[in-house]
């Protein structure tokens, strides 16, 4: 189910959302559609669309990207995780990505990347990375949700699993903070917008929060679908 909330701040409306639906904050999925920071003849304010699972569902598909890097995983312990599987769902599952990426044509290792509460990040090793990978994650996106998929018929609904490879997560985080700055300092300099590429939740989230606290510049989330994406606009614009 799809709801959306808005507040002072993101934590305000997430807190909101939370309280409205019965929910932990770790039970439902954030998008930040549009914030907007005080000014002097303005409020600020914070737009989020919640994503909730379906218990009827076996995957939510728009979820948390993220993966520890390597400052989360010298500050966390547990991150470091043993890279076998620990139990008959772990092995099942990286049996399932094994074979999926054989039915491909390609050949892979995997193996435990992390664990985290409710997620578990799996490592592909091949020689065809790149197109493992795929133009901006795509390849690597699908295969993602179909791992969920499985984890989902196996009866972990509650588990989100996080594909990566070469470090690609990470490298395409730094990237896209990289971006936004650079959008920013575009749209303030040429007082008008800016609408970027296509994106998956977890990367227009990035791109909404990497740029929340830059007084003259906001964000909006445009499109349908899964992949939306992020305009980057000049206040003084209207």
């Amino acid at each position: 189910m799809v709801y959306e909330y808005e507040g002072k701040t993101e934590k305000e409306a997430i807190e909101k959302a939370a309280q409205e639906l019965g929910l932990e904050k770790d039970q439902f999925d954030v998008e930040i559609l549009e914030s907007q920071k005080n000014t002097l003849f303005k409020k600020g304010y914070v737009k989020i669309r919640v994503h909730t699972v379906d218990t009827q569902d076996h995957v939510e598909p728009e979820f948390d990207g993220k993966v520890p890097n390597a400052t989360d995983r010298a500050n966390n312990p547990k991150l470091v995780a043993n890279p076998l599987p620990q139990d008959e769902f772990e092995q099942k599952l990286l049996d399932f990505i094994v074979a999926l990426i054989q039915k491909m044509g390609y050949e892979v290792t995997v193996e435990v990347m992390f664990r985290e509460e409710k997620k578990i990040g799996v490592k592909l090793t091949s020689s065809s990375s790149s197109i493992l990978i795929g133009r901006k994650g795509k390849n690597l996106d699908a295969m993602q949700l179909l791992a969920n998929v499985y984890a989902g018929h196996l009866g972990r609904e509650d588990v989100r699993i996080i594909l990566d490879s070469e470090n690609y997560r990470i490298r395409r985080e730094e990237s896209l903070v990289r971006l936004a700055y650079v959008t920013a300092d575009k749209v303030r300099s040429t007082r008008t917008s800016v609408l970027l590429e296509p994106m998956n939740p977890f990367e227009r989230r990035l791109i909404h929060t990497t740029l929340n606290d830059i007084p003259d510049v906001e964000t909006k989330s445009e499109g349908d679908g899964l992949y939306k994406q992020v305009r980057v606009i000049y206040k003084g614009v209207r």
